[in-house]
């Protein structure tokens, strides 16, 4: 009995000796900070065993995946390009049945029919910048685009494209005359991008995008006026293989020709705006490849200007497409889009339209 009641003290003497060496140090005298070795003159062995047992375990984070690689690429066709990032894209038009081809100037110049009117006609104009003499009812067109944009930041990017542009009128207003095929360089264009909000699964973008008139006017291949398009673009991921994209935007001359009649204060050229929805499904998804068929509503409102028409003034057309197609992606940054549309009104910038497009993001 003895026996055990000297085991006891003894314990309770190793526990309490560090307590009493607390007590009895001088006032204002910092403990030394005790060593991961220090087992004889700290803690008791106990204590520390205990005290290393109930220690939290560290918590490892995994690294957090970059925002972009968890966001799908654009699938849209049509519509303007949301994501900002690097990359080359290769474009091809065909436009077939486009019947008012100088309404607002928006594709090319005021028709050159107004030079050869009488100077006695309130219409007339000799600076009339499009093509003529014939007053064009039916025209096809292609244009390839070869555009290029860098991402300077992961937010900002500057973009450029270089169009050439190829023209067949099909037939003109009977005595009016006519012009044959062109071909050529149109209007360069050039652009920043912004993105005001980026998420994994969203982003929005501040667009501003200038035309050049660069391409001739007499032929055609411009508007040969300065314009400057700012535009919102809106980008969701609704889920793994569904996603949504828009853009509203204003396009908006720089200059013009004479408006109708030519002592008219407004301007021929005339404010349009465009807005746009497509969404997009990943039907497809294997290994390094992705296909997602895409159905894009894109509308235009003319909102002043005037046109070489039954009716001359353009202001208060609504032009509305409705495209179809889809994006075929590898992994390595590459992709295809085909497209079909196809107007929806009676007015139009063209009846039916093919695009092919190939996009390298890097």
């Amino acid at each position: 009995m003895r026996r055990r009641i000297l085991m006891a003290l003894t314990l309770l003497a190793s526990i309490a000796a560090p307590a009493a060496a607390q007590v009895v140090r001088s006032e204002g005298e910092r403990p030394a900070a005790p060593t991961a070795g220090d087992r004889g003159g700290g803690r008791s062995p106990v204590l520390d065993d205990l005290f290393t047992a109930f220690q939290p375990a560290a918590v490892v984070q995994p690294p957090r995946e970059p925002i972009a690689s968890r966001r799908r690429g654009s699938m849209v066709g049509y519509i303007e390009d949301t994501i900002v990032s690097s990359k080359v894209r290769v474009r091809f038009d065909a436009g077939l049945h486009s019947h008012t081809p100088d309404r607002a100037e928006f594709f090319y110049a005021k028709c050159g029919c107004y030079r050869t009117l009488s100077p006695a006609d309130p219409a007339y104009d000799l600076d009339a910048a499009g093509p003529g003499p014939g007053i064009v009812t039916d025209l096809n067109f292609q244009q390839l685009y070869v555009q290029g944009e860098y991402a300077a930041t992961d937010r900002l990017s500057l973009f450029a494209e270089l169009p050439m542009r190829w023209l067949q009128p099909q037939s003109f207003v009977p005595g009016t005359g006519s012009f044959v095929d062109q071909r050529g360089l149109s209007d360069l264009r050039a652009g920043v991008k912004l993105a005001l909000a980026d998420t994994a699964e969203q982003m929005l973008t501040a667009q501003v995008k200038t035309f050049l008139p660069t391409g001739d006017g007499l032929n055609g291949l411009g508007t040969d006026h300065a314009s400057i398009e700012p535009a919102i673009l809106y980008y969701q991921q609704l889920s793994d293989r569904v996603a949504v994209e828009s853009q509203v935007g204003v396009w908006i001359p720089v200059g013009g020709s004479d408006g109708v009649p030519t002592s008219s204060d407004a301007s021929f050229a005339g404010n349009v705006l465009s807005y746009g929805i497509g969404p997009s499904f990943e039907l497809y998804r294997s290994g390094s490849i992705r296909f997602a068929p895409v159905v894009e509503l894109v509308g235009w409102r003319v909102l002043d200007g005037y046109q070489t028409a039954a009716t001359a003034d353009a202001s208060g057309t609504n032009i509305v497409n409705l495209k179809f197609g889809a994006r075929t992606s590898w992994e390595n940054g590459g992709s295809i889009y085909a497209g079909y549309g196809r107007a929806l009104t009676d007015a139009d910038w063209y009846t039916d339209i093919f695009r092919f497009e190939y996009r390298f993001s890097f």
